[in-house]
């Protein structure tokens, strides 16, 4: 889906078709030198003020996302082993609270509104921290205003797919067929202003190219018609669509991270194939507090999380479900941030992308 920033790589089928519901990271285009907001920083402890023991009960993530989801998976990986590294004791774990619906809206205000504690957390995605701001005009929350960035975790690219009895051999034929009859080539998503929407315009746009959006109410049903053979191309994650790459059903064009997803060597990246140098377009999602958080939580969480996220074996679990661990520390979380508005902003004004 954006003109990528810095790239900071099991359950079962169901869980991996939760994968496509991700989005975020965008191409690396050419744009204009914009000036970053500067996110929510964590409050200066007092001098000589008693700092009360934390973590003394129960902290909870609240996920803008229904169960199963994507986003949400990650937050229960992380909730079933964050604990222990904060010396959390029985009955004092992490809970996952599902605040799904809204474009993520009401879940991103939960988070926003609740008290700077260290008891409320958030696991966002690029959807409601880069997407929403990048095609709504007004929201509720202030991306930059009303969080503390504490560590990205992961994330997690998509690829671009065709049927295979459409006559597409690969991205340079797409990109020579689409140059001759401009807009002749129709791509699926799973929505308008989504991330598979902004992604194949970010790849449009890259390739010099103008391709036909076909909407669909989720990425299920726009990959169920791929398969039909009813569209021509789609942008999906790597684990929801794999299964159908295996089987011959769809045929892969391209992944959309930096390098190749050793979940799948044998596919190229579309920087590679298109000969697009720099473009990638992955989602990504990391921990989050209310805006003001004391210090000392804050840089506690952040070791924690950090820890947890450069661990092998925790890597090597996210590896499983078709992500790759990306651990970024508050300050580089919070520019992060700031870039990936920035691009998606440019990619979204480039296709007339609103939703308001």
């Amino acid at each position: 889906m954006t003109p990528p920033p810095p790239s900071p790589g099991g359950p079962g089928r169901r869980a991996l078709l939760a994968l496509a519901g991700l989005a975020s990271g965008l191409p690396a285009l050419a744009l204009p030198s914009l000036a970053l907001p500067t996110l929510a920083r964590p409050a200066a402890a007092q001098p000589g003020a008693a700092q009360p023991a934390w973590p003394a009960r129960p902290i909870r993530i609240v996920v803008p996302f229904p169960p199963g989801q994507a986003t949400d998976i990650m937050a229960r990986l992380l909730a079933e082993r964050l604990g222990e590294r904060l010396g959390q004791g029985a009955g004092q774990g992490l809970v996952v609270e599902n605040r799904g619906g809204g474009a993520s809206i009401p879940g991103m205000e939960a988070i926003a509104h609740a008290p700077a504690d260290g008891y409320t957390l958030g696991m966002a995605s690029s959807g409601p921290l880069a997407i929403n701001p990048a095609v709504m005009d007004t929201l509720p929350y202030d991306v930059a205003r009303d969080f503390t960035p504490i560590a990205l975790v992961f994330t997690t690219p998509l690829v671009a797919v065709a049927h295979p009895r459409l006559g597409i051999a690969g991205l340079p034929a797409l990109i020579a067929r689409a140059k001759t009859a401009p807009g002749s080539i129709d791509y699926a998503s799973g929505g308008p202003g989504s991330s598979l929407h902004l992604a194949a315009e970010a790849f449009a746009q890259r390739a010099g190219i103008r391709l036909t959006h076909i909407p669909y109410r989720g990425s299920g049903p726009a990959m169920a018609d791929l398969i039909a053979g009813n569209v021509t191309l789609m942008f999906d994650s790597l684990a929801a669509a794999l299964p159908h790459i295996r089987a011959g059903r769809v045929r892969a064009l391209g992944v959309t991270a930096p390098q190749r997803m050793p979940q799948a060597p044998e596919i190229p990246t579309i920087a590679e194939a298109a000969e697009l140098p720099g473009f990638s377009a992955n989602g990504w999602a990391g921990l989050i507090a209310p805006a003001g958080l004391p210090a000392p939580i804050a840089g506690r969480l952040a070791e924690a999380v950090l820890a947890l996220v450069r661990d092998r074996a925790f890597a090597a679990r996210v590896e499983e479900l078709g992500a790759v661990a990306a651990p970024l520390p508050p300050d580089e979380f919070a520019r992060f941030i700031a870039e990936e508005v920035t691009r998606w902003r440019a990619v979204a004004q480039a296709a007339n992308v609103k939703l308001d």
